[in-house]
């Protein structure tokens, strides 16, 4: 199978405009994802979507294949699925966020790998224990999964309920995604189901129409840079890093 990783890179941000550009230790954040993923073994390409020409100049001043996309799309699979509307050769697309510049390329192999392992396979998506600190944030969002690992629910509410002690550890999602291309596609144009507007989550969508979205189980913890807060904690771990 032939694999491609897409990293969106949305200019727009309520919480930190201009969010791709960021400075993260001296380098713009789009790069610093770009960076990490190229780690990653599995896949052939690596593509940044965006949807402004700042974003698509600074990607190509760094040699990194770049894709404008139109900025109208309503949610992040429209955008996804217009870049893999391109590229027809492609089987299986990985979705890394632009916002998560820590991201393990291992886990982007492990994703690829599932769907070598099971060619029928059409979604997958990553969980890592839930802190107890983030049972009531409805920003950390939930995941269960049955007992061959597909996911049964995904919720920004505590699930399972504990109203016993939990007999498993309960699972945050992590908004790392892999396609198989045509489902993609499909489901792109799927209608927007009612569980998916309640929560305002996108990956209900594909529960909701009856198929499974496989969940691999990771002990990582991620850094994503929604504020600017999370921007300055970022920033500080690069230098640590680079300061070695």
């Amino acid at each position: 199978m032939k694999f491609a990783c897409v990293i969106p890179a949305r200019y727009a941000s309520t919480r930190l405009p201009g969010k791709p550009l960021a400075d993260i230790a001296g380098k713009p954040m789009i790069e610093r994802v770009f960076d990490q993923v190229k780690l990653a073994i599995k896949p052939e390409m690596v593509i940044i979507a965006t949807d402004d020409q700042r974003v698509y100049t600074t990607a190509e001043q760094f040699g990194g294949t770049v894709v404008m996309t139109n900025p109208n799309h309503p949610t992040g699979t429209d955008r996804l699925a217009e870049v893999a509307e391109q590229y027809t050769d492609i089987d299986v697309i990985i979705n890394v966020q632009g916002d998560e510049p820590l991201i393990d390329a291992a886990i982007i192999d492990q994703l690829a790998s599932l769907f070598d392992e099971d060619p029928t396979l059409q979604m997958a998506t990553v969980a890592t224990p839930l802190l107890e600190e983030e049972y009531d944030e409805p920003s950390a969002v939930k995941v269960i999964c049955n007992n061959r690992g597909d996911a049964m629910y995904f919720s920004r509410s505590l699930i399972p309920f504990p109203r016993h002690d939990f007999v498993k550890a309960p699972l945050k999602h992590i908004g790392i995604y892999a396609y198989k291309r045509d489902f993609l596609l499909d489901y792109a144009k799927m209608t927007p189901t009612a569980a998916e507007q309640t929560e305002s989550l996108e990956q209900l969508r594909a529960l909701e129409n009856g198929h499974t979205i496989r969940v691999i189980i990771t002990d990582k913890r991620f850094v994503g840079v929604d504020t600017p807060e999370d921007l300055v904690r970022v920033n500080k771990i690069f230098a640590q890093k680079e300061n070695k």
